[in-house]
């Protein structure tokens, strides 16, 4: 028998686990809290449960996962308005601008990894479990490129309504994945969602908004992979961090990020990169930028423990109400009024979503280090 076959059944021993306990997890679906039921036999049980049933939904957990689908929307809303000033300054660098991103996230999240598994333990889990990392990192960089690309070529509406894509890709993986069962209701809750981005697209085109596309088909396709790049990374990220502990999770990410997205903005960008503005105004808009998407990447896993990525994602969809908030303050924007119910409706299709399901049902939640890590430190945890 090989040293490796015996790593696995000692692996598999220090879980606490069998191939037949592994099976029954993967078909099991997680328990939480279940909804009151709804009674129609007379109008005052009606109301009556359906009350029961509006504050079974408000639990600290769902008021909790709905606060972070706002600060991680408000953040997408940050990175848009320092772009904006970026490119407004001869600063258009979108390669580079996100590898201080990756560089962040792998300054602060690794040197805490190889604190809480040893600097030999650190060695064997990038040894192992690398590879999955750097497939999760280099699809998010080349999600972030495509849609930066996208919006050079085609229209606004055509990315408004194509960045939608995310939300079926990313029901799907977390399907493959984790076999989450979809209510009727967390669908039309998406629904409700998207209307709401339906009605932010109106209100662009009422207003004039929009720009002419350079190359629709070229554009669109971006969008298109670019999308659906973000359903898997949302989706496989998820995955990950109900399995694994959350600094070492984005702290990979991180480090393969810094490296892929490094090598692609060294090939992409060297000439631009001594044209642009480096000046005060784009290093501070540069340094909010960052600060912003770290809060983000920092938040995202959170969201997708507490509800999922699928949450996360609708949750996003609000993201253009605050880019109307804070360009009547930056820019001096007239508020169009279709802009306030379309907001009213994704807060609404968010809540939609988990009338009937719980965000305990979304996925097994279970973070602990690899077991090779837990044999070299027994005594302590992590």
């Amino acid at each position: 028998m090989s040293h490796q076959s015996l790593d696995s059944k000692r692996d598999l021993a220090e879980d606490g686990t069998s191939v037949h306990s592994v099976v029954d997890e993967t078909d099991s679906t997680p328990r939480g809290t279940v909804r009151p039921p709804i009674i129609y036999s007379s109008f005052d049980e009606f109301t009556s449960s359906l009350w029961s049933r509006w504050k079974s939904i408000w639990t600290r957990r769902f008021v909790l996962s709905l606060l972070a689908g706002q600060v991680v929307s408000l953040c997408i809303t940050v990175t848009n308005v320092t772009t904006t000033e970026l490119v407004s300054r001869n600063w258009s660098l979108p390669t580079t601008q996100t590898w201080f991103l990756y560089f962040s996230l792998f300054a602060i999240y690794t040197p805490y990894t190889i604190y809480k598994y040893g600097l030999k333990g650190w060695g064997q889990m990038v040894y192992r479990d690398g590879w999955k990392y750097f497939i999760l990192a280099a699809c998010d960089v080349e999600g972030n490129f495509l849609v930066v690309k996208a919006y050079n070529y085609t229209d606004l509406l055509s990315c408004m309504l194509l960045d939608a894509w995310a939300i079926p890709v990313c029901l799907f993986f977390c399907w493959v994945y984790m076999r989450t069962k979809y209510h009727w209701t967390q669908l039309l809750g998406v629904l409700v969602c998207v209307a709401g981005l339906g009605l932010l697209v109106g209100s662009d085109m009422l207003t004039d908004k929009n720009y002419p596309a350079l190359s629709r088909g070229k554009g669109d396709a971006f969008m298109i992979l670019g999308a659906t790049l973000y359903g898997f990374t949302n989706a496989t990220e998820e995955f990950f961090v109900r399995r694994s502990p959350l600094y070492e999770v984005v702290g990979q990410l991180g480090m393969w990020g810094t490296l892929i997205n490094g090598i692609q903005a060294a090939s992409l960008e060297h000439v631009d990169m001594t044209t642009a503005s480096w000046n005060g105004a784009t290093i501070g808009f540069l340094v909010a930028y960052t600060a912003a998407m770290f809060i983000l990447y920092t938040t995202a896993p959170l969201l997708y423990r507490m509800a999922s990525s699928a949450f996360y994602n609708i949750s996003l969809l609000t993201s253009d109400f605050y880019g109307l908030i804070f360009g009547l303050f930056l820019f001096h924007f007239s508020p169009y009024w279709l802009y306030f119910p379309a907001f009213i409706v994704v807060i609404l299709g968010l809540i939609i979503y988990f009338w009937h399901a719980t965000p305990e049902e979304q996925g097994r939640l279970d973070p602990k280090a690899p077991a090779y890590i837990r044999r070299l430190q027994p005594d302590d945890q992590v």
